[in-house]
């Protein structure tokens, strides 16, 4: 287990959409350098999570702190600026733009040309098949490559969290082990990982701690090798 300073730490929240509460007093940390797993079903409040640290969403109540301060509430542009990215489900990326402009949208906080430039050869080094199609129009790519895309957007914002919402949903098993192999990469290369999954044997397999969420509260928690054994997550999450 890597000890490391505490990073992320979220102290019992609760999210509404209008009457329907959809986080109920959540609490979980996320340390520098760790890779955390978030599990869950459809519905459970997993984007609803992450939304909240991104400051999409406003908690009614608890707080969440980055490197010691309060960012619940504010602005989300601020939140990228401190040092949080937000890879969103289903990827979100400019369709009619080129892959080169989605990679320079996400750097739209930064002013350092140099580094910009650094970064983007750095992701072009993680991601070879991104320079080849670097010009093309970014709907016409793959889902793999889209995936591709989206995570290194938001890499381009230089974070020191990177959060990811279900980056395996819609693809094929050998491109849901390529995508792996690449955010286990990204941890070992220096950036905090905020993992949200429904395929918990991928998660599980490259993490160091876990929560299962479910309807909305945190259920379970422990290290990513107790939770692979645990009775729950396996009937639940792995078909057995």
């Amino acid at each position: 287990m890597k000890k490391m300073s505490s990073l992320l730490e979220i102290k019992g929240i609760d999210v509404y959409y209008g009457n329907i509460r959809a986080l109920h007093k959540i609490s979980l940390s996320v340390r520098e350098g760790e890779l955390v797993v978030v599990l869950g079903a459809n519905g459970a409040g997993k984007t609803t999570l992450l939304k909240t640290i991104s400051g999409i969403c406003v908690p009614t109540c608890g707080t969440v702190e980055f490197m010691d301060k309060r960012i619940d509430g504010m602005h989300p542009s601020f939140i990228v600026r401190r040092g949080i990215s937000h890879c969103p489900e289903g990827r979100k990326i400019f369709p009619k733009m080129t892959l080169f402009k989605n990679l320079n949208l996400g750097a739209y906080t930064r002013n350092d040309r140099v580094g910009i430039q650094e970064d983007l050869e750095g992701i072009f080094a993680l991601f070879p098949i991104l320079r080849e199609r670097k010009k093309q129009v970014a709907g016409s790519l793959s889902g793999g490559e889209q995936q591709m895309l989206a995570i290194a957007r938001a890499l381009m914002s230089r974070p020191r969290l990177l959060i990811l919402d279900e980056p395996s949903l819609g693809l094929a098993p050998v491109l849901v082990t390529k995508i792996t192999e690449y955010i286990k990469k990204i941890n070992q290369q220096g950036v905090t990982v905020l993992l949200v999954e429904q395929n918990a044997r991928m998660a599980l397999s490259i993490g160091d701690r876990g929560y299962v969420l479910e309807r909305s509260q945190i259920t379970l928690k422990g290290t990513c090798k107790e939770l692979l054994n645990k009775k729950e997550v396996i009937e639940a999450y792995m078909g057995v």
